[in-house]
């Protein structure tokens, strides 16, 4: 039987990456996003295989709604990714970054809240699936010019694993995927160096794999996780020091 898996943000960048990869695998999809007309190809390319849903993950209602659709035409999904994301570069210095902060939060971790929420009663009446959140390295420390990014993939990794210690024993894994630079158009005008960049393709796959071992929580690819947990040792004076000069994200609007 194919497998049943839902993914937000699946309009480009790693979200559609994952798409392609599972649609390769014969696997039937619900995918989400904003840009209905990058959906609309897929599900044309792949008719009886891709439901699509143009929806935005903070409308909570409208995410509800594209959840019982998808588990009244196809099931309960096998497996649930929380993948949409956006980032900009923010300072506190400007009064007008705090609508950008606010939709970054929005977003990427009260966005995967309601991803995961429509359905999740059903996967636990099933006793079976994946929800996957796919954090970032970004969270593992406070990047400058990054803050709103970095403390909504902080608090992403924390509130899964939260949601992981609630469902043991139910039968539905949480698995957090931190990835480190993936080359997407959300990196594409990322001012400085990234180190190990994967194509987001062969991220999607690494991605894949993690996901169908189950592993709880992994950061792909393996290199950026020594370096995330360096960075995580590293005493405050030192890293302020180190990172205090560092290149900023462009500040923007959404």
């Amino acid at each position: 039987m194919a497998l049943r898996i839902v993914i937000s943000g699946a309009s480009s960048g790693l979200g559609r990456a994952l798409a392609q990869c599972y649609l390769a695998q014969g696997a039937v999809l619900g995918l989400m996003a904003r840009r209905a007309d990058l959906l609309q190809s897929l599900s044309e390319q792949f008719p009886h295989q891709v439901y699509y849903y143009p929806v935005d993950v903070r409308d909570e209602a409208a995410m509800r709604q594209a959840a019982h659709d998808f588990i009244a035409r196809v099931g309960v999904p096998d497996i649930v990714i929380a993948n949409a994301g956006v980032s900009a570069g923010t300072l506190t210095d400007y009064a007008q970054d705090n609508g950008v902060f606010q939709q970054v939060m929005d977003i990427n971790m009260l966005g995967m809240v309601k991803t995961f929420q429509p359905f999740l009663t059903a996967m636990r009446v099933a006793g079976q699936g994946k929800l996957v959140g796919i954090a970032s390295v970004a969270g593992f420390r406070g990047l400058p010019g990054a803050g709103a990014y970095s403390a909504s993939k902080a608090a992403a990794i924390s509130y899964l694993e939260s949601l992981r210690v609630e469902l043991r024993d139910s039968g539905v894994r949480v698995i957090t995927i931190c990835p480190g630079y993936v080359r997407t158009p959300m990196t594409a005008i990322n001012p400085y160096p990234m180190p190990f960049i994967l194509p987001a393709d062969v991220a999607a796959q690494r991605i894949a794999r993690v996901i169908a071992c189950g592993k709880s929580f992994a950061v792909v690819p393996w290199q950026m996780g020594i370096v995330g947990q360096v960075l995580k040792l590293l005493p405050n004076w030192l890293y302020d020091f180190l990172f205090s000069k560092a290149p900023h994200k462009p500040r923007g609007v959404l």
